[in-house]
């Protein structure tokens, strides 16, 4: 594990290298606890650069057994050599030269997953960011672009797959029981894209013919006995490349492309050229193992690492900078498949969703940062929901600004000009202002500037003058390290809703910039003016929520439950009604704080109920609207004195006013909710599940017993319904022998399949109140249950920190303890997981003082710990400055 060094990189700072690495050749001797590995580096010195610059190349925890250059073996004289760094100190004069490195590896004892690694007994590489260096001494950087010819030995009993990244080339028997495979990447690419894997594995093939007629091998590759399970995958994988070229026109430029599922894995996956690594979470499915959202995470992920193909591989990002190059863009691009093929609202509105519960916050507090940070300590603790989802929402607002088509023509121009590139944003938006002639300087700051702007709103109807005006004001409030803010360019659609809930005409419009249904905000303050209104209507504002922002809107409640009602567009009217329901929810979490009984309105009540039982939308949209916002988006509103006790006393109020009210109905709706006889994982079935279970849930509450719920869990025949009865029953009715049985009857079940067992701790991980801290405590000790697997550990402790605020945020401390207990043992061997967990503790300065105080403590007990990762003491440090 790397020591801090405390070094901080700036974007300011930024220099190319002075060599280049024009070709890499790697020869892998696999073994278990003894690889070795031979890089033949073809280094070239830069145009410009002097003769003698020392070569200094990266490495991390590496044991060096020779380093020859052009064939002659270098002495320690000639060389500054440590496990993290190795520097030629003069080099060759000649401008080119050959350097061949030769290091050995222990797969089976590097638990951080980077670099190589053993995994269920295969080996496995991860190399975003920066785990190439754990490999062999290299330019371990993004800009650094180099063409990878592969080698790979190893035991054909132990590892008869053999892959590594681009086209097949030579393989064979060697003498030993030994066998080898070649690969060769004809395209240039950064180290971090390198992958190797090799093992005893399954596989299911396919192919695909591209829109150019060229046929490409498509292979899945998973654990032995688990192939069927892989199916669904592929299907996505192919349907995402078709799309690709409808959409975008890409098309794919390798003879193969495999994907490896493994069970040890840091992130969701990885797009390393051709051969992309995945956690088996987002490639395993069937009926009886996955639920509907397993299913629609694979689609889009499988999607989301195809796409990387041209948004991060053929061009890639030039620093670590600019990461949200390709994945914000690539976010963006998943985001638009994923509605093509399924919901466009509703996979709008889960957007928007994720965006509020884990980006708002991040953007609010200590960790905040711009899309494109200036400055980074561990460039691992960036891949975060700003980089990614912000980012995303940054490119959906460039095509807001400058329309379909000039958006198209923009990143067909940035495709085809920076090709084979390690890019920057400044090129990214230098495309779509050439094309469309607008100036971007000023929406570049959603790249450069942190925090969420928020936007005042107030409105006046003149019945005689027949105009409305709308008066909109921006403000940006200051994060870590900015406290003066530049005014952005936010793009807000709108509508003016009548009394029929349609949009009305309006004969013409003064003020701010207002063109296609947007109006244009530019400055700190702005007045629009629509003439020629003949009756007073209701403003729908940042619709399709085409903006990241908060409002604050001057706007009635009976305005509010009327566009919850009305409004023509899906998701202002879904986040009209969340509005309304957030604002009684806050009310009555301070009645239930001051010790009063929560009261809820007859009207608001009766809205949920009218809005779920509409048969006109569409099932899973109606599952939405009957979903209240949780605790978690309660406490980020309320901002200060937060009492998550109370705020779930407010919550559970509220779902048993709708569940009694609208008993009848519901139990009426559930029954015409008849699943089709085989199951289908489409969007179409999959609302009809989530509104069915969602139903089963309320009815539940109504009738105070479990007796609904332990029926719908005996007899489902599918994980979706399973798991929604498992979840209400635990919650609902923990300690009942309904719900214990339940639980009891689903490990002996699944109790040898890991990834359905994580299911099954997060249930339990979730179950709120506060002798959950207990619960979870004993599962870290359960036989199933492993520290050293990223998904047991997320889907419990993980799970826990971040979705459980009456256990986590326990009034003793109790939760903190146990989570700062946690976060240390894991950081001793996966820093990046630790890190990851310790975000759950960034929002601490909002809870009420006496939480506050116990939650820093907990903080500062990690903090005062010797032996932190950098990655962990940097989350840490910044989370308590």
């Amino acid at each position: 594990m790397r020591t801090d060094s405390g070094q901080t990189f700036r974007l300011e700072d930024y220099e190319p290298t002075a060599y280049a690495i024009l070709e890499t050749r790697l020869v892998f001797n696999l073994d278990p606890v003894k690889t070795l590995v031979k890089a033949e580096l073809s280094i070239e010195r830069r145009k410009g650069v002097e003769a003698g610059v020392p070569l200094c190349l990266d490495g991390d925890g590496l044991v060096l057994k020779s380093v020859h250059v052009d064939g002659r073996r270098l002495d320690e004289a000639d060389m500054d050599v440590s496990p993290e760094r190795l520097v030629l100190k003069h080099p060759p004069p000649e401008k080119s030269f050959k350097l061949t490195i030769e290091t050995e590896l222990n797969p089976s004892e590097n638990k951080a997953l980077m670099g190589l690694y053993r995994s269920g007994g295969n080996y496995c590489t991860q190399c975003e960011a920066e785990g190439f260096r754990r490999i062999t001494y290299f330019l371990d950087r993004p800009d650094v672009l180099s063409v990878y010819t592969v080698r790979i030995e190893a035991m054909i009993d132990d590892a008869p797959i053999l892959l590594s990244n681009g086209n097949p080339g030579k393989s064979g028997r060697l003498k030993d029981g030994r066998h080898f495979a070649e690969w060769h990447d004809p395209h240039p690419k950064p180290s971090y894209l390198f992958a190797l894997v090799a093992g005893d594995l399954g596989s299911i093939e396919d192919e695909f013919t591209t829109m150019s007629g060229r046929k490409t091998k498509l292979a899945i590759y998973v654990e032995k006995g688990r192939e069927a399970r892989a199916h669904y995958a592929m299907d996505a994988l192919k349907r995402s490349m078709r799309w690709d070229e409808e959409t975008f026109g890409c098309e794919y430029d390798l003879d193969v492309f495999n994907i490896v599922a493994v069970s040890d894995f840091n992130m969701g996956a990885m797009e390393n050229k051709g051969l992309n690594v995945f956690n088996d979470k987002y490639v395993l499915a069937d009926p009886k193992t996955a639920t509907d959202t397993d299913y629609a995470s694979i689609e889009a992920i499988i999607a989301h690492e195809y796409f990387h193909n041209w948004t991060g591989n053929r061009i890639t990002c030039r620093d670590w900078f600019q990461l949200c190059l390709k994945e914000g863009l690539t976010v963006f691009r998943d985001h638009e498949f994923s509605a093509d093929q399924r919901s466009r609202p509703v996979k709008r509105i889960a957007e928007v969703r994720t965006l509020k519960a884990h980006q708002f916050p991040e953007d609010s507090g200590p960790l905040a940062h711009p899309v494109r940070p200036r400055r980074y300590r561990e460039i691992n603790n960036f891949y975060t929901a700003t980089v990614y989802e912000k980012g995303s929402e940054v490119v959906g607002m460039i095509r807001t600004i400058l329309g379909r088509e000039n958006f198209g023509r923009g990143l067909k121009l940035y495709l085809t000009r920076h090709d084979g590139d390690a890019a920057t944003i400044e090129e990214f938006l230098a495309a779509f202002e050439e094309v469309s002639g607008r100036d971007l300087s000023q929406f570049s700051l959603w790249y450069h500037q942190a925090g969420t702007p928020n936007i005042s709103v107030s409105t006046a109807y003149d019945r005689q003058a027949r105009t409305f005006a709308v008066d909109i004001e921006q403000s940006v409030p200051p994060t870590p390290g900015e406290s003066r803010k530049r005014l952005m360019h936010i793009p807000l659609a709108f509508g003016l809703v009548g009394k029929d809930g349609g949009d009305i005409e309006f004969g013409g419009v003064e003020g701010a910039a207002v063109e296609n249904g947007i109006i244009h905000l530019v400055k700190r303050r702005h007045r629009v003016l629509f003439r020629g209104v003949d009756t007073r209507p209701v403003l729908s504002i940042n619709r399709g929520f085409s903006a990241p922002v908060t409002l604050s809107q001057q706007q009635s409640a009976s305005d509010r439950l009327f566009l919850a009602c009305h409004d023509s567009d899906p998701v202002a009217r879904f986040l009209a009604l969340s509005a309304c329901l957030t604002d009684a929810l806050i009310k009555a979490a301070r009645h239930a704080r001051g010790g009063k009984k929560p009261q809820f309105s007859g009207e608001l009540v009766d809205l949920v109920g009218q809005l779920g039982c509409d048969e006109t939308l569409e099932p899973a949209y109606r599952a939405l609207l009957l979903t209240l916002p949780s605790e978690g988006d309660i406490a980020r509103e309320m901002a200060k004195k937060v009492d998550p006790d109370a705020i779930y006393s407010a919550r559970e109020a509220l779902v048993r006013a709708i569940a009694m009210a609208h008993q009848d109905a519901f139990a009426k709706m559930i029954k015409e909710l008849v699943p089709a006889k085989r199951f289908s994982p489409d969007a179409e079935s999959a609302g009809k599940r989530a509104l069915a279970n969602l139903l089963a849930d309320y009815l539940a509450i109504a009738s105070g017993s479990p007796q609904l719920l332990s029926q719908r869990y005996d007899e489902a025949g599918n994980m979706t319904d399973s798991m929604a009865a498992l979840t209400s029953l635990v919650h609902r009715f923990g300690d009942t022998d309904d719900a214990h049985g339940a639980l009891a009857r689903f490990e002996k079940r699944f109790g040898k399949d890991p990834l359905v067992m994580d299911k099954w701790f997060q249930v339990q991980a979730t179950a709120p109140g506060p002798a959950s801290v207990d619960a979870v405590r004993a599962l870290t000790h359960h036989r199933h249950f492993s520290m050293a697997n990223p998904n047991r550990v997320r889907s419990l402790i993980g799970a826990f920190a971040a979705a459980n605020q009456t256990g986590f945020h326990r009034l003793d401390g109790a939760g903190y303890e146990f989570f700062a207990e946690a976060v240390l043992e894991i950081d001793g061997a996966n820093p990046q997981i630790a890190a990851r967990l310790a975000t759950s503790m960034r929002s601490w300065r909002s809870l009420e003082p006496e939480r506050g105080e116990l939650a820093r403590r907990a903080l500062a007990r990690i903090a005062a710990t010797d032996s932190l990762s950098v990655d962990l003491r940097d989350i840490i440090e910044r989370t308590l400055a």
